[in-house]
């Protein structure tokens, strides 16, 4: 099956709003979206706060006028300082592992982007778990005990050695988009990926 690499960040707007995109061109040309964590700011890096003006610039002169345009509700989150992703990844590994990570992506995106709710905190990761299918107390139990620090940090050395640098970043066989993509651009990936795998 063909497949759309993912690479993204839980607290990247843009990343919410390419999910659409990304979900319509995989159901329309038969491929399977994989996601790949990346870490835009991990620790040490500070994260970034909504009270500062540069998210709010952001939001206003970019975010904002592209959910617009397709239709998406989206909110700046009022959580500050934003919260780190790496717990929400590793509650990724743990929801991949039992055949619910897209669900579980979408569950936090929303969580936080429509929700306003802090994607750093355990508990939200439980209950986002439970929302997405998920037994939510496992997943608890698995962050608590660090069960999947170590996939997470290997997953990360694996976005490195693809040069990966900004998210989403979308690989379709040798084809790679950087940044928002467009619906043209996923399916003329898709389709010669196709016929790459056709010759």
């Amino acid at each position: 099956m063909k497949q759309i690499h993912v690479y993204s960040d839980f607290v990247c707007p843009y990343c919410l709003l390419a999910e659409p995109l990304i979900r319509d061109a995989a159901a329309a040309e038969a491929a399977e979206i994989v996601w790949h964590p990346f870490e835009l700011r991990p620790d040490p890096v500070p994260t970034l706060r909504p009270e500062d003006p540069y998210l709010p610039a952001v939001w206003q002169r970019s975010v904002y006028p592209l959910a617009e345009r397709l239709g998406q509700k989206i909110t700046l989150p009022t959580v500050s300082p934003q919260p780190r992703s790496a717990l929400a990844f590793e509650g990724f590994a743990f929801a991949s592992d039992h055949g619910r990570g897209h669900e579980y992506t979408l569950a936090v995106f929303n969580a936080f982007f429509a929700e306003d709710r802090d994607i750093g905190d355990i508990e939200v990761l439980a209950a986002l778990a439970e929302a997405a299918g998920l037994d939510g107390a496992a997943l608890r139990q698995a962050l608590q005990d660090g069960r999947y620090r170590a996939r997470h940090a290997e997953a990360l050395r694996e976005a490195e050695a693809q040069q990966i640098k900004a998210v989403p970043t979308i690989v379709i066989g040798t084809t790679r988009i950087e940044g928002m993509p467009t619906a043209e651009g996923l399916r003329n990936a898709l389709q010669s990926l196709a016929a790459e795998e056709q010759a």
